[in-house]
């Protein structure tokens, strides 16, 4: 357990994950600082938004998969409504896509599910004081991003649709684009992405978190 400095502030912190059990347990975890308190717990984006602006909490420790937005666009809500926010990912994906799409959203934090209690501790205290928190793991996964592979909003729409087997007539469908122009963008995706068919695609999709399961 930190010990609080006399004249410190308590570190007020929200938590946003949609599993309840790894809510309670990460607030016993910070509440058993002396310098934290976990002063709200929210399951989904909307929740989360929510409490931000209700609590006001000087932190917001988030999940990335949540059940109605994902963790990046509740960060971008977040960040939306007070810019200078500070967020830490607490997540299980650790593709470089995902981690340069949060840090992007503004989250000066990024952590890996099953990472030790105090790197959780310390990276809070970090970027309560203005720093980022990058472990080792995160920094050298975000190194390894190829310029030039970033997909826009459409391509990643695609290939989540390829991820989940659909034709290219499928997709024209579902996004009420033609046939041809899905046939283009799976085109553009497989040369972003260095690879030569639909199913690597897929797999590195996978890998650096352009695609979720």
């Amino acid at each position: 357990m930190t010990q609080l400095v006399e004249g410190q502030k308590t570190i007020r912190i929200l938590i946003v994950d949609d599993h309840p059990i790894m809510r309670v347990g990460i607030a016993a975890i910070l509440n058993a600082q002396a310098d934290m308190e976990v002063v709200a717990q929210a399951g989904t984006a909307a929740d989360a938004l929510r409490f931000f602006i209700a609590e006001k909490p000087h932190l917001t420790l988030m999940d990335l998969r949540l059940p109605d937005k994902s963790g990046v666009e509740a960060i971008r809500a977040i960040r939306g409504v007070s810019p200078a926010a500070r967020i830490v990912v607490l997540t299980t994906y650790e593709g470089d896509e995902d981690i340069h799409q949060a840090l992007e959203a503004g989250a000066q934090g990024y952590l890996i599910k099953g990472m030790p209690h105090d790197t959780l501790v310390n990276a809070l205290q970090r970027v309560h004081t203005g720093h980022r928190f990058l472990p080792r793991v995160v920094s050298d996964a975000l190194s390894s991003r190829t310029p030039g592979s970033h997909l826009s909003q459409r391509e990643q729409e695609v290939l989540q649709l390829m991820f989940e087997g659909k034709s290219n007539r499928r997709i024209a469908e579902e996004l009420a684009i033609k046939e041809a122009t899905v046939k283009s963008h799976v085109s553009v995706i497989l040369m972003r992405l260095d690879v030569e068919d639909r199913t690597q695609a897929v797999v590195e999709g996978l890998k650096r978190g352009l695609v979720h399961l």
